[in-house]
Formats: structure tokens, C-alpha cells, sequence
């Protein structure tokens, strides 16, 4: 018997299956010879409790939640994936990982703080989740151009893009610009590319950084449909769950992967480039890098006005992925960025220019605006510093 902590075993099971672990994950992740599989069910089932010592690991290192949290006499009010994410089948829910669990919560608090740093109004003087709505009936090149002219943004602005990396950087300013709130992390899972939480105020996006930006622009514009339907939503690379969909879910996800590439692609441009044209990599390569989207998307809307048939894209589409694994399988090691370069570039500029404003204004201490910013007091001036003298690129 351990010395008793008197932790709530309720809470314990809670945040285990919150989180997205079986009893065994817990074990390998304790790090512990004499925790067994029996050990932590004991804890469950209140017939024993952990040291204070594995409670704090299981609280900030495991389940990533306050340790206060299992002391709790009952679990706190929470939206479930499946709440957050309507859409998705439970069987794809069912199998999303503990990483992705922790930052749709992580998410949530952005959400939280965004509404404590702006005092619940959002700031933008024209909002695009409030005044767009759309039905999965509607026609989406309608909806679409609908969208580019509410942002203001014409096809001579995105041509001008020369890099994706601008292109990523100016297309999240825009955003954000309009009322939707963008952050970015690693999420440890190539197939999830992002997410998005729906609120009527302060609507989220999450994009993965470790993937090409190229794909995390798509992603913005497919979680930005998701949003205009007014849900929560999930990027995932494969698309075969979409098969396994009825009715009105599978209908806005077929029409979320559309909206994004007819966004970036308009169809009544497209159409004349590619007339008499023979599609090849060259060609493919060609008006990625125009529209600033990867050749996938212009190969998927190669096929979706059929100009090619589903074998001459799966082929292609196979081929690039096995390329595109061989390249980062050798790639070598190019450098990391700096921990402020991180945190400069998952926080956005919009959100940190808030966050040290509410600071300088007196209305929160340097305590708290760490916690805004997710990192330790000690590091705020030296954040301080460097997002003054530039740093992260997006």
C-alpha cells in the first residue's frame, strides 16, 4: 500500500479515458517498475492511490491536467469530441489520438482566454463566421466567391504570393482579420492536418505545423467551411471515412474538401489554363505554384471538372506520397527553431500583440500574461524581446 493520498478514483479513470489511454499507455508512460497494470486499476477503484510524486506525473506529464483536478468530487462540466466534432463518425472519434485529445482541450482554453483578453467581443469590425452561413445545398462555387468577396481578397492579391509561406502567412492574417482566431502546433499524427471549434464569438482554428504549408493553407479553408456551417470539424489526410458517411455530415464534408480547393482555385480561372493543355507534372507544378496550393489540390480539380479519371489521380497522388515520404525518410537535419521562434509562430501575432497589450495597459500581471502566452515568467521578457526585434516566420 502506497501512503494514502485521498484523490477522487473517479477523477483518475476520468482523465485517463479523456485523455485517450488504456491502463496499459498509463503503465508505459509512469515509467515505473513496481506500477503494474493491477496498480493503476487499484487506484481506480479507490483500493489504493498513487504517491504524490506519480499523481503530479500522471497529472502534468500523462493526462495533462491540474493537479487539483482529482481531487475533485465529480468531473467538471466538458464538451465530448463527439459534441465538439458532429460531423465525424464515432469509429473515427473512437480513434483519435491522446495528442489530438490534449489540444482540442489546449484549444478550448485558447478560446477561454481570448475571451478574457478581449472581454468577450471580438474585436474584428467584420466577422465572417457571423455574417456568412452556408447549407450543404448551396452551390459552393457561389459560396466561395461569396467568401472572396467578403474578404476583399481578389485573385491579383494571391497571384502576387510568391512563396507558400507567405501565402500562409497573409492568408492567416486575413483571417483573422475577419473574426477567426488561428493557432498552429505539432500534433505528432501525419494523417490529422487540423481542427476547428465553433463559438459564435470567438471560432478557432488549429493547424498542424509539422506538415508542408501548403497543406495547412487548404486547411485553413477547409476547417473554415466546417465553420461557416457553424461546427467544429477535423482534417483528416485520408478522406475514406467520408465513404463510411450518411446523410447530411458526409454531404458538408465532401462539400468543406470542395470549398477549399474551389477558395484557392476558382473554376471559371482555371478552366481556360488548362484547356488544350496536357496534364502533366509540369503543367501540375506549374499551377501549384500560381495559386500557391499543392499539385494535389490542382490534380483534384483536374478531376473534379473531369478532365482526368479517379485511376490517373490515385496513381498520381500515390506517387507523390511515396515521394514525398522517401524525401523526409533522408532528409537530414536542417536546424531547429528556437523555443521563442515556436511559440511566436503556434501564438500568431494577433493573439500575442493582445495578450502583451491586456500586460502593458496594467490589466494583468506578468504572471498571468504567462500563462496567456503558455510559457514560464521567467521567459516573458525574453519573448518580450524577441518578438519586438521580429523572429518566427509563419
Amino acid at each position: 500500500m502506497s501512503e494514502y493520498i485521498p484523490v477522487n478514483p473517479d477523477m483518475l479513470r476520468w482523465a485517463r479515458e479523456t485523455a485517450g489511454f488504456g491502463i496499459d499507455d498509463v503503465v508505459v508512460k509512469l515509467k515505473r517498475k513496481r506500477v503494474t497494470a493491477e496498480t493503476v486499476a487499484s487506484w481506480e477503484k479507490g483500493e489504493d492511490s498513487p504517491t504524490y510524486v506519480q499523481l503530479e506525473r500522471l497529472a502534468y506529464k500523462i493526462y495533462k491536467r491540474p493537479l487539483a483536478l482529482f481531487f475533485f468530487p465529480e468531473p467538471p462540466e466538458e464538451e465530448t469530441p463527439a459534441e465538439s466534432f458532429r460531423t465525424l463518425p464515432q469509429e473515427e472519434i473512437n480513434f483519435l489520438q491522446p495528442r489530438l485529445l490534449y489540444l482540442v482541450r489546449q484549444a478550448k482554453v485558447m478560446q477561454e482566454n481570448l475571451r478574457e483578453l478581449f472581454e468577450g467581443v471580438n474585436p474584428a469590425k467584420k466577422q465572417v463566421c457571423s455574417d456568412i452561413e452556408i447549407h450543404d445545398s448551396a452551390v459552393i462555387s457561389d459560396v466561395a466567391k461569396a467568401v472572396r468577396n467578403y474578404l476583399g481578397i481578389g485573385l491579383g492579391e494571391q497571384y502576387a504570393l510568391t512563396t507558400n509561406e507567405k501565402a500562409l502567412k497573409y492568408w492567416r492574417e486575413v483571417l483573422e482579420k475577419h473574426g477567426v482566431f488561428i493557432f498552429k502546433d505539432a500534433f505528432r499524427d501525419e494523417e490529422c492536418s487540423g481542427f476547428c471549434l465553433y463559438d459564435n464569438v470567438f471560432p478557432i482554428i488549429y493547424i498542424n505545423n509539422s506538415q508542408a504549408k501548403i497543406r495547412q493553407i487548404f486547411t485553413l479553408f477547409h476547417e473554415l467551411a466546417h465553420l461557416l456551417f457553424k461546427t467544429g470539424g477535423i482534417d483528416l489526410r485520408q478522406n475514406d471515412f467520408i465513404q463510411k458517411m450518411r446523410g447530411p455530415n458526409r454531404r458538408i464534408e465532401v462539400f468543406c474538401n470542395r470549398f477549399a480547393g474551389e477558395f484557392l482555385v476558382p473554376t471559371e480561372d482555371f478552366k481556360p489554363r488548362i484547356r488544350g493543355q496536357t496534364i502533366n507534372d509540369n503543367l501540375l507544378t506549374r499551377l501549384a505554384k500560381k495559386y500557391s496550393v499543392s499539385r494535389e489540390v490542382i490534380l483534384r480539380k483536374c478531376l473534379n471538372i473531369r478532365y482526368i479519371n479517379q485511376a490517373f489521380y490515385e496513381a498520381r497522388v500515390k506517387e507523390w506520397n511515396e515521394e514525398r515520404l522517401a524525401r523526409e525518410s533522408s532528409a537530414s537535419d536542417k536546424g531547429h527553431p528556437t523555443y521563442y521562434d515556436v511559440k511566436r509562430a503556434y501564438l500568431g501575432a494577433y493573439y500575442i500583440e493582445a495578450a502583451f497589450g491586456k500586460y502593458y495597459k496594467g490589466a494583468i500581471s506578468k504572471l498571468q500574461l504567462a500563462d496567456y502566452l503558455g510559457m514560464k515568467e521567467g521567459h516573458v521578457r525574453t519573448f518580450e524581446g524577441y518578438v519586438l526585434h521580429g523572429g518566427a516566420k509563419e
